[in-house]
This record gives C-alpha cells, structure tokens and sequence, in this order.
C-alpha cells in the first residue's frame, strides 16, 4: 500500500468541475489584477476569520512582510518569535532590517513559550509574532497580556493555522493587531501556486496595508509610502473562492483522522512515542500536520519510506541554528526544548481524503519498526 504524506489530486477531481469554471471565468474576463474575484475572497476570508478587513497578498511571506511595514519595523527594532517553525517567519523580521530574537517552545503544543517572551523584552522590542503552529493556537490570552504590559505589537502567523479557535471561541488572526494567512498548495486552504492575506481589525493598518501592497501607491502613480508588489493573482483568489465553502469539512476530516491516530497508536502502546496533545476544551485544532515524537525518528522515517508511507521532518533545523542567522551569535542548546523538538518530531499523513484502511497501515507500519 501507498501512503502519500500528501495527495491534492483527489481534492482537485472532487471540485473539479467549479474550479475548471473559475479559471475558465477569469480567462474570459482577462481581468488579473485585484478584480472581483480578490475582492469577494478577502471579504470572506475577513469574515472567516473574526476580521473586519482582509487584504490579498502574494504569498503566506509577503503578508508577514508587509504586516512588519506596516508596523514601521524595521533597523534597530527587535520582533520576538519562535526558532521552532518555517524560515520566512524569523526570515522577514530580518528583511526588513530587524533583529529576529527567539524564545523557546512549550513541549507540549510546539508553540511559543510565554514566560519566555517576557524575559526576552528590552527597550528595543517592538512586536512579538507568535506562530500556531501546525493548526493550533499559540496562547493568546497570555501574549496579549504581555503585548499591553509593555506595548507592543503582534503579528499573528497563522500560515499554518486558518480556521483554529482558542477555548473562547476566537479564531486564529483575530486577536492579536494583524494575522497572516498562507494559501501555499500544501495548506488547508490551498490555492495553485503561491497566495496569502493579512487580516485585521484596524481599519488604519487596514488602509496601510491595501496601499503597501501596490508599492504605496493611492491614487494611482502616487506614492505616500514605499511598499511593493505583493498583490494577489486574480487566478489565485478564483481557485480559494471555489475551495473556502468546503474547508471546515476537510478540517474536520483531519480532525477525524487525528483522532484515529490517537487510539489507535494508544491501543498499540509504542515506547516513547508521543501523540500530539489534544487543543485546550472547548479550542479546535485544525490538523494542518499531525507530528508524533518518536525515538530513532530518523530510521523510523526511512523504513515508513520502505514501507511506502510518507512522513516528513519539520522542522530539521531550528532557525538559531541556521547559518544566516550565525550573526545572532546562538549556540545550540540555547532554546533546548526547539532543539529535542527538531530532533525528536515527524509529520505523519493527515490529509482529509485519507481512508481508515490507509490511516491503520500508516500505524501498522510505524508498529512494525518499533516490534523489530
């Protein structure tokens, strides 16, 4: 059997006769810049999100980036975030001539460390950009109470995270000054080619992100500011008006695949293997990946290979320990629970497609390694 850690193709012949329609639709109005179609996808994706505004942006990066501009961050400015997740999170603090400073993660959820944020404030921090990793929400409540103690800003990553809900019923973006959505192909909410929002609450930053977002430029060939090209691809926002209707059915799809994986891996008893943990009550995890630590996690990924199951490490390096980032002058063990996290974690198929029959063999497989 054959366990792809992902497989779009299904997803895509389910829709296919909508999606062929939509890019059929913006072929024929040969209308490709901001048209309808971005302005129908923000206004929904503000909604689904808790959000008065959305705003289209290229890609999951650039909404990061121009959520940093629009803060007016940039040299001498220091933004908190996690060395546990994707480059383009620390990535971004850094292009726009920030100083990236990390804390470490809470064991449990992946995500970032509170008590950690407040040691790590000086008079130069500026913002804190906390990621929901892997479709749960970071701890909001606490990060915001920090954010007011000592005024600060914060930039919800969320690329991973559409859709996720605290205990309270909030979802992802719509807590902190601005969230940033990716809409890369491997998401929850996957576009065909690069595609991202930011969403906020502001109607200020609101207005100053719609003007970075076309080089600053309101009205045309006028500039107040100097932003860039981040506009989203009328093509893009067609296909995620088409897919965002049926997302909270393929969340929950995961949600029922992760559930699976629980018992079944519980009924199995591996040592030393841990599950992800469960969201808080009444919060909603969304499943974008679901990542056990494993001992041997390297030879167990090879022999799933084997065996035809994909997994996945992420993420194999922590962003400290990245030789761009040697300027930061960190050593390993600086943030330990990153680092265990790096060596100890793998992505396990998740997607919501998947049938029981796959899902079983995916835990049969990982079995048979630890019985051997």
């Amino acid at each position: 059997m054959k366990v792809p850690l992902l497989d779009l193709k299904p997803q895509y012949r389910a829709l296919k006769s909508e999606l062929d329609a939509a890019l059929l639709r913006v072929s024929e109005s040969q209308y490709f810049i901001l048209g309808p179609e971005v302005k129908a996808l923000e206004a929904a994706i503000a909604k689904y999100s808790g959000c008065r505004f959305g705003i289209g942006i290229s890609s999951g990066t650039d909404a990061l980036l121009v959520a940093l501009m629009a803060l007016d961050i940039g040299a001498g400015d220091e933004v908190i975030t996690s060395p546990y997740t994707f480059f383009a999170t620390a990535g971004t603090i850094a292009r726009v001539g920030a100083r990236p400073v990390f804390v470490d993660i809470e064991p449990g959820s992946f995500n970032i460390d509170p008590d950690a944020i407040e040691r790590a404030i000086t008079p130069r921090t500026r913002a804190i950009m906390p990621v929901h990793l892997y479709g749960q929400m970071a701890d909001m409540d606490r990060i915001m109470a920090i954010a007011r103690r000592h005024k600060l800003r914060v930039i919800e990553d969320a690329a991973q995270a559409i859709g996720s809900e605290d205990a309270k019923g909030r979802r992802a973006c719509s807590i902190g000054d601005i969230g940033c959505l990716s809409f890369f192909p491997t998401k929850n909410l996957g576009a065909f080619g690069d595609a991202g929002a930011c969403v906020t609450n502001d109607e200020q930053l609101a207005a100053k992100l719609f003007k970075l977002r076309v080089h600053g430029m309101e009205p045309k060939y006028y500039h107040e500011l100097i932003g860039g090209n981040f506009r989203l691809d009328e093509i893009q926002a067609a296909v995620l008006n088409v897919k965002l209707p049926h997302l909270d059915a393929w969340s929950a799809a995961r949600q029922r695949n992760a559930a699976f994986y629980d018992a079944a891996f519980a009924k199995v008893g591996i040592k030393g293997l841990v599950t992800p943990p469960p969201a808080s009550v009444g919060a909603r995890h969304i499943y974008n990946q679901y990542c056990i630590r494993a001992p041997r996690r390297d030879e167990l990924r090879a022999h799933l290979a084997k065996a035809g199951v994909g997994a996945e490490i992420y993420y194999p390096l922590p962003l400290h320990m990245q030789q761009c980032f040697a300027y930061l002058d960190h050593k390993p063990d600086d943030f330990p629970e990153s680092l265990r996290a790096s060596g100890e974690s793998l992505a396990l198929p998740i997607y919501p497609e998947l049938e029981q029959g796959q899902l079983q063999y995916v835990v049969d497989s990982v079995a048979q390694f630890f019985s051997g």
